[in-house]
């Protein structure tokens, strides 16, 4: 993909030191009416909730089981893809969902669901009360203050229960029982704000799931940028705002060292925003407003999803996050992307790919949910690093030339190497090259190999090449040769797995069913599109 981005809101990262930011156009109005994207969309999540007792019932679901509407995705023929959230007695069923497939005339094809496990739960009173549950919660977390749980984390330094615990019924893993999910927030030794879901056992108070809902670029370093690029403003009185409202709003503010809020809305009166430098705090807001810019660009373009939850709605970028903090991170809480400055608060980490890979933990989280542990959380994480691999090859920066590394440009290990290699994902010391039954216990920074492979795999092809510039050598576990179907309809096939066929649990061997289904429909059974992505699968050892 090699589009120019028309009048985008941002400058990549590497932006930062040399050339001033020309601004192609201005004067949107704000705020936008709602797209009509936005209410067809409206209108499949209605039809997918008019359907839901009907589907239930089709599925012999419990007297007790409802299902709600999360998203609703309808094929060029008219299939339909609906994705449901279960409860059951009127509690959230974590690890419930599944996604029902139809026919244009309604008629249900097959379902594909996170657990098959039956819900029998006759005593829903909790042996552990609330208040209880919600210690035992913060208690575990505390209990890993001054821990990492891996080297690349920075390990917690304070920690505080945000609200109550709120009863639930646990099936991710097969086994349904009544629990209670607990936040519990904290702050990381380098800045990184913590906030994590806990699942706990409601009889025994055995915790069964932790997530931590901020997700980081992790590694230390630096990085530097150069470019120029276009940008779409608004105006307001006295001159204008980093504000896109073509593109849902989405906007970029200055947070002044602080962590917390939203921080002052960037403005400048001519409209030139930046000069390149570090020490313009405007660079780095265009580097932001671009890689925003050029995310909602790629995934509207690529797949016809209107922002991040395909509701029309722009996330805000925040910069100049806290004093020398090494990182960046995508939040579902506040639906905004932090940007820290790094070392000595002259080096931000807003790559393009950085970007496009945190934004992409937002769309992942509206569609399949990927639980971020185990098999489904290095899916979760290899489904960011394509799509941020993605909306580089989109941006196509002269700059920042696009290629299968994720975040060359940050420098972050400090010794010029990028943080992944997706040709050979071993090459960092750490990640997977191929599946086996260790992977889930890998941290899913290193279990998310085996995706990148598949991927890289599935466009490029195995062995020697030069592309774009880049020298790659991607080896295969069965010492097959495989020529590769271009990273756009790669992109296409697991876009349409995410959406459509992953589900909370989904783990690699789901992704080659999803994939392959995927295929199926967009390129035919018989195709050698559906035939490449099973000798792929093969080839990074998932049968």
């Amino acid at each position: 993909m090699k589009r120019k981005l028309a009048a985008v809101a941002v400058l990549s990262a590497t932006a930062l030191l040399t050339g001033v930011v020309q601004v192609s156009t201005a004067a949107v109005a704000d705020p936008a009416p709602q797209s009509q994207a936005a209410k067809q969309r409206a209108d499949l999540i209605a039809l997918a909730n008019g359907q839901a007792g009907k589907v239930a019932h089709a599925l012999a679901l419990g007297g007790q089981e409802q299902l709600v509407a999360k998203d609703a995705v309808v094929d060029a023929d008219g299939t339909r893809h609906l994705r449901y959230e279960r409860t059951f007695a009127g509690l959230p069923v974590l690890g419930g969902d599944l996604v029902v497939h139809q026919k244009a005339d309604g008629s249900t094809t097959s379902v594909d669901k996170a657990t098959g496990a039956t819900i029998a739960l006759p005593n829903l009173t909790p042996q552990i009360p609330a208040d209880k549950a919600a210690a035992q919660a913060t208690g575990a977390v505390q209990s890993t203050i001054g821990i990492a749980a891996d080297e690349d984390e920075s390990p917690l330094t304070e920690v505080h229960q945000t609200g109550a615990a709120k009863l639930v019924v646990w099936a991710a893993d097969g086994s349904p029982r009544l629990a209670y999910q607990t936040t519990v927030e904290g702050l990381r030794a380098d800045g990184t704000p913590s906030s994590q879901l806990l699942v706990t056992d409601a009889a025994t108070g055995q915790v069964l799931s932790t997530h931590e809902q901020v997700r980081t670029a992790s590694g230390t370093g630096k990085g530097v940028f150069v470019g120029t690029v276009p940008l779409t403003t608004t105006a307001v009185s006295g001159g204008f705002s980093l504000k896109d409202a073509s593109r849902g709003g989405q906007s970029t503010s200055d947070l002044k060292g602080r962590t917390s809020g939203s921080g002052t809305l960037y403005t400048d009166a001519d409209n030139a925003w930046g000069d390149g430098t570090v020490a313009s705090g405007q660079s780095a807001a265009v580097d932001a407003q671009f890689g925003a810019a050029a995310t909602w660009d790629f995934y509207k373009n690529s797949f016809g999803r209107n922002g991040i939850r395909n509701d029309g709605v722009g996330a805000a970028s925040r910069v100049h996050y806290g004093k020398n903090y090494v990182n960046a991170f995508w939040s579902d809480q506040c639906f905004c992307m932090s940007y820290g400055d790094g070392s000595g608060n002259t080096h931000p980490l807003t790559e393009i790919d950085v970007a496009g890979h945190e934004m992409t933990h937002g769309v992942t989280a509206n569609t399949a949910n990927l639980n971020y542990s185990g098999e489904s959380g290095g899916l979760n994480e290899g489904t960011s690093d394509i799509f941020g691999t993605m909306v580089e090859w989109y941006a196509n920066l002269a700059t920042d030339k696009p290629d299968y590394l994720i975040g060359e440009e940050i420098d972050l290990n400090g010794n010029g190497t990028p943080l992944r290699y997706m040709d050979q994902p071993s090459k960092d010391g750490r990640s997977a090259d191929y599946w086996s039954s260790s992977v889930g216990s890998l941290d899913v920074h290193y279990s998310s190999g085996v995706a990148n492979h598949f991927f890289y795999l599935l466009a490029e092809g195995s062995g020697a090449k030069t592309i774009n510039g880049v020298n790659y050598n991607s080896p295969t576990y069965n010492g097959s040769t495989l020529a590769g179907i271009g990273r756009d309809k790669a992109a296409q096939i697991w876009y349409k797995a995410l959406t459509a066929y992953m589900t909370s649990t989904t783990n690699y061997a789901g992704a080659r069913t999803a994939t392959l289904k995927a295929a199926t429909d967009l390129y035919g059974a018989s195709s050698a599109e559906y035939s490449a992505v099973a000798a792929t699968w093969a080839a990074v050892n998932v049968n």
